[in-house]
């Protein structure tokens, strides 16, 4: 199956010799030119695997890493970073904020690609579903598909995101607070409020095809998915 990979990097003579290196190798490309587009592409298509630059405007590739750790969507999507940066110190600093490999610039093509491919072949084994299923409601993680008894069900990517959260932990009650934490992320500055809309809102993609009771209010509590 065909990788999508997101490269998110500044400098458009290195993304496009990247991107060109990485099609011709058949992988599917999103770009970004600053971690506000990276953000756009990722809330269409969850990539893959995220090829970050260290340096970008208005915020650097480290703290855009540590973001996509906490967040619950992207956490379990890996990270090459890009740099030319080769100290040991900013190359732990890099790992330690969540990259699974870190290439130095200047760098062939030729070696990008055997670290993208050694780090999928690490993180993304054959055995596991990009599907979940409950009571056959499915998403499918890759193709950002929902399907409610073999029937296509339209949603937007917020809703999106929180089915897929709900789905990974079925039965489990979550906060409005912890909701946010781990759907939006902890540096989204929105109001708890914007739970009960996007609540609301995936209920009613849900309520033609019958499975929007499955989003259950616990009062006085939050939310939960019961897997029945």
């Amino acid at each position: 199956m065909q990788k999508t990979i997101l490269i998110v990097e500044d400098e458009k003579p290195i993304r496009e010799m990247v991107a060109f290196a990485l099609g011709r190798a058949g992988y599917e490309l999103l770009e970004a030119g600053d971690i506000v587009e990276a953000y756009e592409q990722i809330s269409h298509k969850l990539p893959d695997l995220v090829l970050l630059d260290w340096m970008l405007p208005g915020a650097s590739g480290i703290e855009f890493a540590r973001r996509l750790k906490r967040d619950e969507l992207t956490r379990d999507v890996p990270i090459v970073m890009l740099t030319a940066r080769g100290e040991e110190e900013d190359k732990v600093s890099g790992l330690e904020a969540g990259a699974d490999d870190y290439v130095t610039k200047p760098f062939s093509p030729r070696e990008l690609l055997a670290r993208i491919k050694a780090v999928l072949r690490r993180t993304s084994p054959e055995t596991e579903s990009p599907v979940l299923d409950i009571a056959g409601l499915k998403l499918d993680q890759e193709s950002y598909r929902v399907t409610a008894a073999e029937e296509p069900v339209d949603m937007g990517p917020t809703e999106f995101r929180l089915l897929a959260f709900f789905m990974r932990h079925p039965d489990r009650v979550f906060s409005r607070t912890q909701l946010l934490d781990r759907v939006w992320g902890q540096n989204a500055y929105v109001e708890e409020r914007t739970v009960d809309v996007h609540i609301l809102r995936l209920r009613k993609a849900l309520a033609p095809s019958g499975y929007d009771g499955l989003i259950q209010t616990v009062r006085g509590v939050g939310y939960r998915m019961s897997a029945h």
